[in-house]
């Protein structure tokens, strides 16, 4: 509760974090925050060529909006999984990238890390913007349900934080942590069904001669709920389960918390480590 007293006047600090971020993004940069748009568009072109084209994977039908792209399938999940990605990428590198800063003065030094995520929160509402346009082209009425998809995604920014929190200061005494982190995010993007859908995964397996039930295992990845909410907003236009808002809600209070302590019992010797 102290540090909660602590953040409660830091707001203007951590909005010009916030800011030197977004300055900073794309500085001297041609194209500027074009960026933010052909990155993703470019992935969805290079997965759409090798997993529609190639492998022939079928999208399903949105219901009830009868959408049928695999393109607007696969751009439905980017857009959390980037905001994911980039925020543990960022959060890796930003007590360390910024040890100067904290050498000289102290404030609240997660505020490094959450203005980083705050950042990509912008990033990823211009991305919702032009997706919701592609969308309206293709006929699907998502403006009615884009306040439902705004209210569902606000605790992701929260647990991609504290995870980030988590990451980060483990990086500072352990620089090995941003190697393991690139291959676990290579690794756990294939875990999610981003680029196919949730029913290629089977119900049931057969491991050792055992029988255990696969896909309710796989649905425990909080990210298979969160994308598969987001699929149900905007690509099927109907509301996710209520369960599996409350399974993703409370991993992200669960999340916060968790990071928020080891954070605590970690920075006493940032100073001296970064």
């Amino acid at each position: 509760m102290s540090r909660l007293r602590e953040f409660a006047g830091t707001q203007e600090l951590a909005i010009n974090l916030t800011l030197r971020e977004l300055r900073g993004r794309y500085k001297r940069s041609v194209l500027g925050w074009s960026w933010s748009l052909i990155n993703p568009l470019a992935t969805v072109l290079i997965y759409s060529l090798v997993f529609s084209y190639f492998l022939k994977i079928e999208p399903p039908r949105g219901h009830p909006s009868g959408l049928h792209s695999f393109a607007l399938f696969l751009l439905c999940a980017l857009i959390p999984w980037n905001l994911f990605q980039n925020g543990l990428n960022m959060g890796l590198g930003s007590l360390i990238g910024n040890g100067n800063l904290i050498k000289k003065v102290y404030f609240p030094r997660e505020l490094l890390v959450a203005s980083g995520t705050a950042s990509l929160v912008v990033t990823m509402l211009i991305e919702m913007g032009v997706l919701s346009a592609i969308l309206l082209l293709f006929g699907n009425m998502v403006i009615p349900w884009l306040p439902w998809c705004s209210c569902s995604s606000r605790s992701r920014p929260s647990s991609c934080s504290a995870l980030a929190l988590m990451l980060s200061v483990f990086n500072v005494y352990f620089r090995d942590v941003q190697h393991f982190v690139s291959i676990l995010l290579m690794m756990l993007f294939y875990t999610v069904p981003i680029v196919y859908p949730i029913r290629y995964v089977p119900v049931q397996a057969h491991v050792f001669g055992m029988e255990i039930p696969l896909r309710r295992l796989y649905s425990l990845n909080p990210l298979v709920r969160i994308v598969g909410a987001f699929r149900d907003v905007l690509y099927d236009l109907r509301f996710p389960p209520l369960w599996d808002l409350a399974y993703i809600l409370l991993w992200a209070i669960g999340m916060v918390v968790l990071g928020m302590w080891v954070f605590g019992k970690l920075e006493r010797r940032l100073a001296e480590e970064v």
